[in-house]
């Protein structure tokens, strides 16, 4: 089911928030770093809940993906990562190396039927 209140990245964003996915997080040295915990996370530490791609309305190949994640220390939170041609390799393959068992759209919220 599409949501057609979130059409763009910012309006997931913004719905994920809401629904307490508030960490932000960056990084550094083929790790991700909690912004405000410090926390330094592995692949293995984290779970992906939900991820949404999409393409720019005026060049399909500006293509994003918005990652959904929880971490092994409790924090929720966002990432969104260029995808495609103009993407940062490194941290690609490090979302690529989450192992599959952590991948879930258990809080996708286009599968959510309360919006």
């Amino acid at each position: 089911m599409d949501n057609e209140f979130a059409k763009h990245e910012k309006d997931y964003l913004k719905i994920y928030e809401e629904k307490g996915y508030t960490s932000g997080f960056h990084f550094k040295d083929g790790t991700l770093l909690g912004n405000d915990s410090s926390h330094i996370y592995k692949p293995e530490d984290l779970n992906i809940v939900a991820e949404h791609r999409y393409e720019g309305m005026s060049d399909p190949s500006d293509m994003s993906i918005l990652y959904v994640i929880e971490t092994n220390k409790g924090e929720k939170g966002t990432m969104l990562l260029g995808f495609g041609p103009n993407s940062d390799l490194e941290l690609s393959e490090f979302f690529n190396s989450i192992p599959e068992s952590q991948i879930s759209d258990e809080a996708n919220i286009n599968m959510d039927e309360d919006l």
